[in-house]
């Protein structure tokens, strides 16, 4: 069987693990800690950034910082995870869902005003699959109306928005452009810290010490180590934010070899995209519509790049994606789906206000993700493609 994931090692993380236990400091904020926090704002400009023990508590510390009040709005895809929405009901927010674009799973900047209310405070894009949203359009759309933006980057690690003003391009790195934004080290994402893992981005001055306090259970600690204040205490809402040195340890591993682990994520990417377009192009010559149960491929629209962290098809159907991940499994691929749309969930349905949505809801029936990790072997990629295109050449 062809996993689905498979974490990567670089070779180096049982020794930086080894280093941080012997070094007799295992809980959080120290060198290793230090050491990840530095590398990331070296590298992407980031203001602050704050190892976490998960991307959902990242997303919460963003909720916490937003000083939200009971009835105020926060504006989230439908089509995302349920902790992007989970961290601002923490916090006594009401969720406005948002649909997604037709051309791919992003929130959809065109119709986000049509969503502002006196009452909204936060929009929160999600990076789907690395692949920008349209930052420009939000950020104009959030100065206009005085928002807040929090990005939720779990999935845009090294992933960048192409600006494009007066004639200049330039290239921003996925969350650095929001006020606040999150991100993850899940073992399912291009990097890990050991299977669980996250990191804060404060981007906005305001907010820099009170994310500290905030990751430190409340109090100045950081301050009092830093040598700031004489003596620390509690002084604010907080909990228990940081990762172990372990963890930080074994993020460190996966941070120097950045870089490889993207060329090689991205070489198996580019080969699926060519071979399936390949495929594509017999079911749609000279560039017409697909035929009945053919697929459409992942989209990267001119303002992002691509990271590489996940290679999707949509298919035309739920029955079509049904019948299509039961023959990659009976034939040794592990493909699945994603996302149900949170807007139809058991718990939140009765508090949707009642429009339809029906891109997030085409995203949760059609779209499937093939295997993609490091250590998935280029045979096996073509492998899977050859399977795809037997599987079409008697489906279409």
């Amino acid at each position: 069987m062809i996993n689905f994931n498979q974490p990567h090692l670089t070779g180096k993380e049982a020794h930086y693990m080894y280093e941080a236990v012997y070094a007799g400091k295992l809980s959080g904020n120290g060198t290793f800690t230090k050491r990840c926090q530095a590398r990331f704002e070296e590298r992407y400009g980031f203001r602050k950034t704050l190892l976490t023990t998960s991307g959902t508590d990242a997303l919460e510390m963003c909720a916490m910082l937003c000083e939200l009040k009971p009835g105020d709005e926060v504006i989230v895809p439908s089509y995302t995870f349920v902790s992007t929405a989970l961290a601002f009901l923490r916090e006594g927010a009401k969720v406005v869902f948002a649909d997604s674009m037709k051309r791919n799973p992003n929130l959809d900047a065109e119709t986000l005003e049509s969503l502002i209310t006196p009452r909204t405070k936060v929009i929160v894009p999600v990076h789907y699959a690395g692949v920008a949203c349209d930052m420009n359009a939000i950020m104009a759309i959030a100065e206009k109306h005085n928002l807040l933006v929090v990005e939720d980057a779990a999935q845009a690690i090294d992933s960048y928005y192409i600006s494009r003003k007066s004639k200049v391009e330039s290239q921003k790195p996925l969350g650095s452009i929001g006020h606040l934004a999150a991100f993850s080290f899940h073992e399912t994402k291009n990097i890990t810290a050991g299977g669980e893992g996250g990191l804060l981005v404060v981007n906005d001055e305001r907010f820099v010490r009170r994310a500290e306090i905030i990751w430190e259970k409340g109090t100045n600690r950081a301050e009092f180590f830093r040598g700031e204040v004489n003596k620390y205490g509690w002084v604010d809402m907080g909990s228990s934010f940081l990762p172990s040195e372990v963890n930080a340890a074994f993020l460190w591993a996966q941070l120097e070899n950045l870089d490889e682990i993207q060329a090689k994520r991205k070489q198996l990417w580019n080969i699926y995209h060519e071979r399936l377009s390949n495929i594509l192009e017999r079911f749609a010559p000279s560039g017409k519509n697909p035929r009945k149960g053919a697929f459409t491929l992942p989209d990267i629209p001119s303002y992002a790049t691509n990271n590489a962290h996940m290679f999707y098809l949509v298919l035309p159907s739920l029955e079509a994606r049904t019948a299509f991940i039961k023959y990659l499994k009976e034939n040794g691929v592990a493909a699945v789906f994603h996302y149900l749309s949170l807007h139809t969930s058991e718990f939140y349905k009765t508090r949707h206000d009642g429009r339809a949505l029906p891109q997030c809801d085409r995203y949760a029936d059609c779209l499937v993700r093939l295997p993609l990790f490091y250590d998935l072997k280029m045979e096996e990629v073509h492998h899977i493609c050859d399977l795809i295109g037997t599987y079409y050449q008697s489906h279409c």
